[in-house]
């Protein structure tokens, strides 16, 4: 089992503080460090452009995989994406993770006048997607006929290594989402799911996979986890007031209160020995890698007591 780290880009990221990030990331051993590609989710805070971040990550790591978690569909044209994922993984030199979803919030596609289409196009338009990248990063020149998008002898350049970058697909649904991750996906990411409800995910992944005659096992499994999680109480409480803040909760409500509430739903929730019981659980379900949120950027640290205190016991799970 491997331990990753999350960032959500779209609360309060500044330069400033995505360059330690990186740098700590690096310096700590993780082997990857995601992020979100949002404008906002709630509250409208400073919030760094993905893409151009990522440009960042390749010229300031040397070690880990990145990506975003995940990129809608809906944000910029396949085209684009394709082309700026090519040359950041080549710049790169073959660490980054093209991370793809539908799309889900319609309050920053209506803010900044993005077109919010009905759930069933976002998702033919994601699968669609996925196949004109596919094609662009093939030998060239390309033809593409879709009900979306087309090309016409396009030879999308430079090319990235045969075989890149991955395509991550990020979700649960299982009637989308996980028939698109057996068909297309070289890395399935499930979000905050407890060790039950991932377990019958992943039965559900393995019946679309036989569906389409591939071996589940081609498969990376990784998830990302909102845990709340550190060495000690201070530390514990600043995560879930952090939290609280984010989502919200009852007027009087503790942050042990709150944490409460929080394992009931199944989410990690505590220090070293409750982290790596969640995660035995999941390892037993085939899980590789757990990303953890990394909450408070201006505070390193659930990062380096990640590093220090779980990494090495999760290494043996």
């Amino acid at each position: 089992m491997q331990i990753g780290l999350m960032v959500e880009g779209q609360n309060g990221l500044t330069w400033e503080r995505w360059l330690h990030i990186l740098r700590l990331a690096e310096r700590l051993g993780f082997p990857t460090l995601f992020r979100s590609d949002h404008y906002f989710i709630g509250p409208q805070q400073d919030s760094l452009e993905a893409y151009l971040s990522f440009a960042v990550a390749a010229r300031e790591t040397s070690r880990i995989r990145f990506g975003p978690l995940v990129s809608p569909v809906t944000f910029r044209t396949p085209v684009d994406v394709a082309r700026m994922a090519a040359q950041i993984d080549l710049l790169a030199g073959g660490r980054f993770v093209m991370g793809l979803g539908a799309g889900w919030n319609e309050a920053e596609h209506r803010a900044y006048g993005i077109p919010f289409p009905p759930i069933g196009e976002r998702f033919a338009r994601l699968e669609e997607a996925i196949r004109l990248m596919k094609t662009l990063w093939s030998e060239g020149p390309a033809d593409f006929d879709g009900r979306f998008y087309r090309l016409e002898s396009a030879n999308l350049l430079p090319k990235p290594a045969a075989g890149r970058p991955p395509i991550l697909i990020g979700g649960s649904g299982e009637k989308k989402t996980l028939r698109l991750v057996a068909t297309y996906a070289d890395e399935w990411n499930a979000v905050n799911l407890s060790p039950e409800a991932y377990a019958a995910k992943v039965a559900v992944l393995e019946r679309h996979c036989e569906a389409v005659g591939r071996d589940p096992a081609t498969i990376r499994r990784s998830l990302m986890a909102f845990a709340v999680i550190g060495p000690d109480e201070r530390t514990l409480d600043r995560a879930t007031e952090r939290m609280m803040r984010m989502w919200g909760a009852p007027a009087g409500t503790t942050p042990a209160q709150y944490r409460e509430g929080l394992r009931a739903r199944g989410m990690i929730v505590g220090g070293r020995e409750e982290i790596l019981d969640a995660l035995g659980r999941y390892a037993e379900h085939g899980l590789q890698e757990v990303q953890f949120q990394h909450f408070v950027f201006e505070d390193d640290t659930v990062p380096e007591f990640l590093a220090a205190e779980v990494v090495p016991a999760a290494a043996a799970l």
